[in-house]
């Protein structure tokens, strides 16, 4: 689409729809979405964002704002972040809702990938509604990035999250973590987990460090939304685990094949899990390819041994070496947060185009499967 068809007012409502679809949660199964609807002299008639699962999407909300106004949207534009769904599930089909309502144009940023929810656009020039997608796309895609990838890729967005010391390791060699990172890199992951579906660590870790996986604020009180609590492997959790107080739900996984894990976690429509260790979980995710972006909170500290929190990849040279394209550096306090992606070159690394499992991890990791991650147990 060229931008020669989109007029100055709708460019400028579209930046507001994208700031509007922000206000909404960005964590649960639906995507982040802003509409603006405008009358035929570019007036705002009214606007909306989706609030959730469960609630109006955008769409609707903006036409509800309308009907609140006491105006007529017929004939208007609606501009939407999003194409609109044409599906009923929680809510009805946004499409039907807008060309029911006589809405002459829709113009949108980002297509749904969905095969569910798309299609759309479509409906609405089957209705005589003049629908055109792509205006501030790039902008739209920064937005949903990690919505869309988990829908594109049928599995969840996966965060993996290393602390540790300069040197690499995660706890000293008599096993002790507290504290590698500073309160103010500890503070900011437990942002990182209120924006996520899910947090998941090896049963290993789980014995091992005991955590509660909820997200909390700097004082230690619970925030609202607490994501789920899985553990992956075929060790129960006890009856007395920190894991079975108050929180998110617990999910035992029991597996030790991380496709399985995502296939799992897709099921129950996770689009985000941030992975905090042990080493096995973390390294097998890596070998399976399956990590869209790294975390690593690096402490200037030496300790010269003790656990490291990724094990064995299979790589024998350093021109296989799994690189991350960095794309934020971040100073918290004495410590550096870098945040990158895997380079695409790179995504897989199992040997051997082996299958990765969560088996037994490699003489560096075997002492203990245990990470730092317990600081922000």
């Amino acid at each position: 689409m060229s931008d020669t068809s989109v007029s100055p007012v709708e460019s400028a409502a579209m930046r507001r729809a994208l700031a509007l679809a922000a206000r909404g949660p960005v964590h649960g199964p639906n995507p982040q979405v802003g509409c603006v609807l405008l009358g035929p002299t570019g007036s705002v008639l009214g606007e909306g964002w989706h609030r959730g699962a469960g609630t109006a999407h955008a769409e609707v909300a903006a036409l509800r704002d309308a009907g609140a106004r006491g105006v007529d949207v017929r004939g208007g534009t609606a501009v939407v972040t999003l194409e609109p769904c044409n599906h009923i599930g929680r809510t009805g089909p946004c499409a039907v809702a807008l060309a029911d309502a006589g809405v002459a144009r829709v113009l949108y940023a980002v297509p749904d990938p969905s095969a569910r929810a798309g299609g759309g656009a479509e409906y609405l020039r089957s209705h005589g509604v003049d629908a055109v997608g792509g205006h501030l796309r790039p902008a739209g895609e920064q937005l949903l990035r990690v919505w869309l990838q988990a829908i594109r890729s049928g599995r969840p967005f996966v965060t993996l999250k290393i602390a540790s010391s300069l040197d690499g390791r995660v706890a000293a060699t008599d096993g002790t973590s507290r504290w590698i990172t500073s309160g103010e890199a500890r503070a900011h992951a437990h942002l990182l987990r209120g924006r996520v579906d899910a947090i998941a660590i090896g049963s290993g870790t789980m014995l091992a460090d005991d955590p509660s996986l909820t997200a909390r604020t700097p004082s230690g009180e619970p925030v609202g939304h607490q994501p789920l609590r899985v553990v992956v492997g075929h060790t129960e959790v006890p009856a007395g685990a920190r894991l079975r107080a108050p929180g998110g739900e617990l999910v035992a996984l029991r597996t030790h094949d991380p496709h399985e894990v995502m296939a799992a976690l897709a099921a129950r429509e996770v689009r985000h899990v941030l992975v905090e260790g042990g080493p096995v979980l973390s390294t097998a995710l890596l070998r399976a390819g399956v990590v869209d972006e790294v975390h690593a909170y690096v402490a200037p500290v030496l300790l010269g041994s003790g656990s490291t929190n990724v094990g064995d990849l299979g790589i024998g040279t350093i021109s296989d070496a799994l690189r991350l394209d960095v794309h934020q550096v971040l100073h918290l306090g004495p410590d550096v947060l870098l945040v990158g992606t895997p380079s695409s070159a790179d995504a897989t690394v199992s040997a051997g185009g082996g299958r990765a499992s969560l088996g037994t991890p490699s003489a560096s990791t075997s002492a203990s499967s245990s990470t730092v991650q317990r600081e922000e147990n």
